[in-house]
């Protein structure tokens, strides 16, 4: 979802230019904090881990995805229609562009790709707002060009709203969802619900939820038996635990954590992207920055980045989790798995 708002924190200029932060003294400028409600936290996040921004400057930053083969993290900027690619050591570059829309309208506020996610076969997939269709990139990760295949366009006859974000589960199926969120104007709606849908090998795609009002960020347990979505409504503003049969399909559904009552001006944002940790905790945008919660549901604490956040990811290892947040890409290092 879009919180998109021109903020400046600290001494960082969310609304600049896409920049890469100076280091000081060998370090990215830091910002924000970790609450902790729980001990359990400590295993997951060090006591002395600080949230460093790396860059700044972006519309609205999505998407985040690491490539072990670059030693990169690439993300989206959903509105300027771009996904940019930073490393530790060549700092920021432009990845792809155009990433979710190529036509010629320049009416459309949030053409871009959104969520973001490799194959099996090591292909990027994009969930792409403006052509309303989850594709997938024809060149290699390695020399990026916006040429694009369609996985999926809609459901029964009618074009998807906005494919917003995805997962693979290790058998190849695709799990996304769709709200409404990149549509220029939402009058060219054709579904009448916001779906979660299944992507299968052969092309079948799958309603497997159409009973959720904004549903978003979209995971899966380590043992692939839990879809997690998380709801981008203020009104419910919740995660959701659904459970999956040995085919994908969901055979129930329950609220994993009700977060609308911790919505204020001081923790801004609403439940977005997320992803599962290989501990099987969740690391959850939504009230404050992102909340990491057991996989029973219960708040452990937050990484408060002082932004409305919209997604998160892990590099290889979990050694650090990058987060996406408004203009920001920021990281906080995690005590790594294994």
């Amino acid at each position: 979802m879009n919180y998109r708002h021109c903020l400046t924190v600290l001494a960082f200029a969310a609304c600049a230019s896409p920049k890469v932060q100076e280091e000081t003294t060998a370090q990215f400028q830091t910002i924000g904090s970790v609450e902790r409600l729980d001990s359990a936290i400590n295993v997951l996040i060090p006591a002395d881990a600080r949230i460093e921004v790396l860059a700044s400057g972006f519309e609205w930053a999505e998407g985040p995805l690491w490539l072990e083969s670059q030693q990169a993290l690439i993300f989206t900027d959903v509105p300027t229609n771009k996904v940019w690619k930073w490393t530790e050591k060549d700092s920021l570059s432009l990845y792809l562009s155009p990433s979710g829309y190529l036509g010629d309208r320049t009416d459309k506020n949030e053409p871009g790709a959104n969520g973001l996610a490799l194959d099996a076969s090591g292909n990027l997939v994009l969930c792409q707002h403006g052509e309303r269709q989850v594709g997938k990139m024809l060149s290699s990760i390695d020399s990026p060009k916006s040429e694009f295949e369609a996985l999926a366009t809609g459901y029964e006859g009618k074009r998807f709203n906005s494919p917003n974000d995805l997962v693979y589960n290790s058998w190849g199926q695709l799990f996304f969802t769709d709200p409404p969120y990149g549509m220029d104007p939402w009058d060219e709606k054709e579904l009448d619900f916001q779906g979660v849908y299944r992507l299968d090998a052969d092309g079948t795609v799958s309603l497997l939820v159409d009973s959720l009002s904004r549903p978003n960020g979209i995971g899966l347990s380590p043992d692939q038996k839990t879809l997690y979505i998380a709801q981008s409504d203020p009104a419910k503003a919740r995660y959701y635990a659904f459970e999956l049969d040995e085919k994908g399909n969901v055979l129930s559904g329950k609220v994993l954590l009700d977060v609308t009552p911790l919505q204020s001006e001081s923790r801004k944002g609403l439940p977005d992207g997320l992803k599962v940790h290989s501990s099987g905790h969740l690391f959850a945008t939504g009230p404050g920055g992102v909340l990491v919660i057991s996989p029973e549901g219960k708040l452990l604490g937050s990484v408060m980045t002082e932004n409305g956040t919209a997604n998160c990811g892990f590099d290889t290892g979990e050694k650090y989790l990058y987060m996406t947040a408004d203009g920001y890409l920021m990281r906080i290092r995690l005590n790594a798995a294994g």
